[in-house]
């Protein structure tokens, strides 16, 4: 293997929670007074923080209307995220192949760390990972490089023997704020072409092929 630790995102890297989201961001928006969005306004938004979701998806700049969203988001997905977080095909079987080849894994996401955890244990393979990191895990969230160098720290991995793998944009300046090489997948709503001008040294359709390219 050309990389001895594989850090991942996880919605639309891992897992497809995508039906959780939108219920949940059109949920929180109706409480507010705002229109619901379309699907796929709300799918481009996957991997932003929840504040960053609401300015994005509104226009609006409010801190006390963002934390109310975020609060509204929380209550509904505490109660629906869990059951509609559904990991890809591959992502078992890449898994457990990482771990049995003596690679470490771990996880850096936008995603509260707690939310995650639910959803490895909802699959049993929580031992599958050595290492999670939500957002209430740092203080500056992606594309700040705080999430996967503290994970590089706690794994005691050098750089050069990181790969960070994610399906967006928001991906892709993480690791290379991070200064560790990133492979794409597009298994999000980020395409080839958006990925071709990004820092990268491999996209992938998904994460069996990209896994199979660092052999």
């Amino acid at each position: 293997m050309k990389y001895t630790t594989y850090i991942f995102d996880f919605d639309f890297t891992l897992a497809d929670a995508s039906t959780g989201i939108i219920e949940c961001v059109n949920y929180s928006l109706k409480k507010l007074g705002f229109q619901e969005r379309t699907d796929d306004k709300i799918r481009l938004t996957i991997g932003m923080t929840l504040r960053d979701i609401f300015t994005n998806l509104t226009g609006v700049k409010d801190k006390h209307l963002a934390d109310l969203f975020v609060s509204h988001f929380v209550n509904l997905a505490d109660k629906i995220m869990t059951d509609n977080t559904f990991l890809f095909d591959d992502t078992v079987g890449t898994l457990r192949f990482l771990k049995k080849s003596g690679c470490k894994t771990a996880i850096v996401s936008t995603k509260y760390r707690y939310r995650i955890e639910e959803a490895l244990e909802k699959y049993d393979i929580s031992e599958l990972l050595d290492y999670v990191i939500g957002l209430e895990d740092v203080d500056t969230s992606k594309p700040s490089p705080e999430g996967l160098l503290k994970a590089i720290e706690h794994l005691g991995a050098k750089n050069s023997s990181v790969l960070y793998i994610g399906d967006n944009v928001i991906d892709a300046n993480t690791a290379k704020n991070a200064n560790i090489d990133f492979g794409a997948v597009t298994t999000g709503t980020t395409t080839v072409s958006e990925f071709q001008d990004l820092p990268h040294v491999y996209i992938a359709k998904n994460l069996t092929e990209l896994i199979e390219l660092t052999k």
